[in-house]
């Protein structure tokens, strides 16, 4: 019998321009080496920099929202699961969804958790000590909502399976632990990377529109890299990312070595030139693709607790944990001077990648996990009377609401 996948993404996948969209690509891989056939439907706009899903045999189909144009379409595929990219997704298209293929599986890929992120964002902003009446806003309101309402949710780090289990009461069964999935780094790789002295500068990167990020470069531009130039006088930071907005141009300034070097082609290729990468990440969620390309290329890392999370496991960093600004200035500092230290570092790095991330079994566990939900589907859903509920909720309030815009648009 045929297998048939059905994502619903929120963008269109842009692996070299966010974390978010390797972490796509890493799970179509999978679904595809069980031979399944793919589509991938996004109600957005592509750009210049999305992936061309084709080329791997992956069906592409632009959807609408508010539009019963998706019914014909869902009725017709009939998928056996439906991936929703982020939460956004589930609440706008699950109800159509569980209508009229009420025997797919739903499964939702949170990315990172928009809620946590978003209460740690507020709390940093109001200069508060982030708690529960931060976390407890109205998108983790609707993520947890959206968890509830699907057989699996795939969550990217151990930190924020914590966090759903004992702060939200979220019942571990729905959940499935999946971090990023890479190939291991091989000894030969290791020893063709740019050594030491062949290392110039620091480098920082991460997409511009996504707001951790931008606090970071600010920090860094008026907190930590003067410090730091005080020091190494001839040093450069060179900060890369996608959308790299106006006001963030504003910040480049060659006299500070204080460089916006913007969308980066090929990240390995500028990460293998640096020294040390800096993530000063003061708020946020989820798995640092930053620091997965750091370690993959060599290049040790400072960082802070918030960029940590996650990240490292019980293995040793590959650089340091730092959240006072004199103490990762520092740290910085004797990690650019001492090749000895930096060496560990890079290779905690490698180690990392090849056992904390290594693909392989987690590739089995998640294929093991999509085999058992299979079979024990009716059941699965019996025992998640609160999704049962939100669903019923859903689809009186959403269902409606959704068919109200669409009539207004017609007019």
């Amino acid at each position: 019998m045929q297998k048939k996948l059905l994502i619903i993404g929120f963008v269109w996948p842009e692996p070299k321009s966010s974390a978010a969209g390797s972490r796509m690509l890493q799970l179509i891989e999978i679904f595809l080496s069980q031979n399944y056939t793919i589509t991938f439907a996004s109600p957005s706009a592509k750009s210049d920099n999305s992936f061309h899903l084709e080329s791997i045999g992956v069906l592409e189909k632009s959807i609408e929202l508010n539009n019963s144009s998706f019914d014909d379409f869902i009725k017709s595929l009939n998928p056996n699961i439906v991936l929703f990219d982020r939460f956004m997704m589930e609440e706008q298209f699950g109800w159509r969804i569980v209508e009229h293929c009420p025997d797919a599986i739903r499964i939702l890929d949170t990315e990172d958790l928009h809620g946590l992120r978003k209460g740690r964002q507020l709390a940093f902003k109001a200069n508060k000590t982030f708690d529960k009446t931060y976390l407890f806003n109205d998108t983790s309101k609707r993520e947890i909502a959206s968890i509830y309402r699907c057989d699996l949710s795939l969550i990217i780090s151990e930190a924020e399976i914590d966090i759903l289990v004992n702060d939200f009461k979220v019942d571990a069964s729905l959940l499935f632990y999946l971090p990023f999935m890479l190939d291991e780094v091989s000894d030969d790789e290791v020893r063709r990377l740019p050594k030491f002295e062949e290392r110039n500068h620091f480098i920082t990167i991460g997409n511009f529109l996504h707001e951790p990020n931008y606090d970071a470069v600010l920090y860094l531009k008026e907190t930590i890299w003067p410090l730091i130039r005080k020091k190494l006088p001839k040093t450069e930071l060179h900060v890369y990312g996608a959308y790299v907005s106006q006001k963030a141009n504003q910040l480049h300034n060659e006299k500070e070595g204080f460089l916006i070097k913007g969308f980066a082609e090929d990240v390995n290729e500028v990460m293998k030139k640096a020294k040390i990468c800096l993530a000063p990440i003061r708020f946020g969620a989820g798995l640092k693709g930053k620091l997965i390309d750091a370690m993959i290329n060599g290049t040790p890392c400072i960082t802070t607790t918030i960029g940590a999370e996650g990240m490292f496991g019980d293995y040793e960093p590959n650089g340091f944990i730092e959240d006072i600004p004199e103490t990762f200035v520092s740290r910085a500092i004797e990690l650019y001077n001492n090749k000895i230290l930096w060496g560990e570092k890079q290779q905690n790095g490698c180690k990392i990648i090849n056992t904390w991330f290594n693909k392989i079994p987690f590739q089995q566990k998640f294929v093991a996990k999509i085999d058992e939900t299979t079979k024990e589907l009716h059941k699965k859903r019996l025992n998640n009377f609160t999704g049962q509920m939100l669903l019923h909720h859903t689809l009186q309030s959403t269902k409606y609401m959704s068919k109200w815009i669409e009539e207004k648009n017609k007019n």
